[in-house]
C-alpha cells in the first residue's frame, strides 16, 4: 500500500513540474506536506509492526507462563477460600459467645432480682419479729399489768434478739 502511495506522490510530482511557475510552486509545497505526511505515515507503521513483533514475543512468553501462572492462581484461591472459611467459623463463634454472654447476663440479673426479693422478705420477718418480742413490754406499759415471764424466758428472747442483730449483719 505504502508502495503504490509513493507512486502516486511521484507521478503528481512530475505533472506538477510540468504545469506553469505559479501554478507549479504551490503543488510542489502541497506535494511537500504529503511527503512529509507520508513519511510520518511509514515511521510510525514501523513503530507498531515493532510494538506488535513485541507484542507476539511477549505473547509466547506469556503463554508458557501462564500454565504456571494458573496454577499458583488456583492455588491462591483455595487459601483465600479456606482464609474465608475460617473467618465465617470464627464469626459463628463471635456470634454465640455473645448469645451466651447475653444469657449469662439475664441469668444474672434474675439471680440479681430473687436476692433483692429474699433480703427484702427476710428485713420484713426481722422486723416481725423484732415487733413480736417487744409486744410484752408494749402490752405492760400500756395496761400496768406485767405478764410475768421466768428467767428462761427472758433468755430466750435475748438469744432471738441477738439472731436478729445477726441476720441484720449479714446484710
Amino acid at each position: 500500500m505504502m508502495q503504490s502511495l509513493w507512486c502516486r506522490i511521484r507521478k503528481m510530482d512530475l505533472e506538477a513540474r510540468s504545469l506553469q511557475p505559479n501554478v507549479k510552486a504551490v503543488l510542489l509545497a502541497k506535494l511537500r506536506e504529503y511527503k512529509s505526511d507520508l513519511n510520518n505515515l511509514k515511521s510510525e507503521h514501523k513503530r507498531l509492526a515493532s510494538a506488535n513483533s513485541n507484542q507476539a514475543a511477549r505473547d509466547d512468553l506469556l503463554e508458557s507462563g501462564m500454565a504456571n501462572a494458573m496454577s499458583v492462581s488456583a492455588n491462591q484461591r483455595g487459601r483465600l477460600m479456606m482464609s474465608t472459611e475460617r473467618l465465617n467459623e470464627s464469626s459463628d463463634r463471635i456470634k454465640e459467645s455473645r448469645r451466651t454472654m447475653r444469657e449469662t447476663e439475664e441469668l444474672g440479673v434474675s439471680i440479681l432480682q430473687d436476692l433483692h426479693q429474699q433480703r427484702q422478705s427476710l428485713l420484713h420477718a426481722n422486723d416481725t419479729v423484732f415487733l413480736l418480742l417487744k409486744v410484752p413490754y408494749r402490752h405492760h406499759l400500756l395496761t400496768g399489768k406485767f405478764e410475768g415471764k421466768d428467767e428462761k424466758e427472758i433468755n430466750e428472747e435475748r438469744r432471738k434478739k441477738e439472731q436478729v442483730k445477726e441476720i441484720k449483719m449479714l446484710f
